[in-house]
């Protein structure tokens, strides 16, 4: 067995599975779907749920901390599902075999659920809209790119919007992409359509 063999071999080195995506974007409930379909997430309970995650946010601090060359933890997350926004993907370091599931949502809700976001919270939005949907497009096409061209990573992109309208189909994928057994009929009872609250014909 050669030593690349060895390093990605998943009965010794289970693989890192990534929950990832734009803030808004539907990565908490990605989340808590793969935890209801048996898949363990690697979470702290630092943030706790509010009205804009009413189910949780399912975080770990310490992902905030890749910029900085903290991957130790990473060893904790073999086996697991941990949410990791896009902007840091880049970060994660070579030596472990990541696949992720990539959230896409239409830009109009994910800006229309960010201002909502920060009108609870008393905050201004930095950005107009129209600027940050070109922030928002230029990051994504990069980030997939990025993703496409590191052999280490494999990626399944799903569509929030159509999730949340028919979720059969992509719930079979995701269950065929990830290597650990899951229940699909438990992770489509987590999908619950009340909590579609910014929908594109609506912002």
């Amino acid at each position: 067995m050669s030593a690349f063999t060895r390093l990605f071999d998943h009965s010794k080195n289970p693989e890192i599975i990534i929950v990832s995506g734009l803030p808004r974007s539907g990565t908490s409930l990605m989340m808590k779907m793969l935890e209801a379909g048996g898949m363990p997430p690697l979470t702290d309970g630092q943030r706790a749920a509010d009205p804009d995650n009413p189910r949780g946010y399912y975080e770990f601090e310490r992902v905030k901390l890749l910029p900085d060359g903290d991957h130790a933890w990473l060893d904790q997350a073999r086996g697991k599902a941990i949410k990791i926004i896009s902007s840091l993907l880049q970060y994660l370091p070579p030596g472990y075999h990541y696949r992720v599931i990539f959230m896409r949502r239409a830009l109009a809700e994910v800006l229309a659920s960010q201002r909502a976001m920060l009108a609870r919270r008393g905050a201004a939005n930095p950005e107009q809209d129209a600027e940050m949907e070109r922030i928002f497009r230029t990051h994504l096409a990069a980030t997939e790119a990025w993703l496409a061209a590191r052999p280490h990573f494999q990626t399944l992109y799903v569509d929030y919007n159509q999730l949340l309208a028919e979720p059969d189909g992509l719930v079979a994928a995701l269950v065929d992409f990830l290597p650990s057994t899951l229940d699909a009929s438990r992770m489509k009872a987590v999908i619950d359509p009340a909590l579609y609250r910014q929908r594109a014909h609506q912002v």
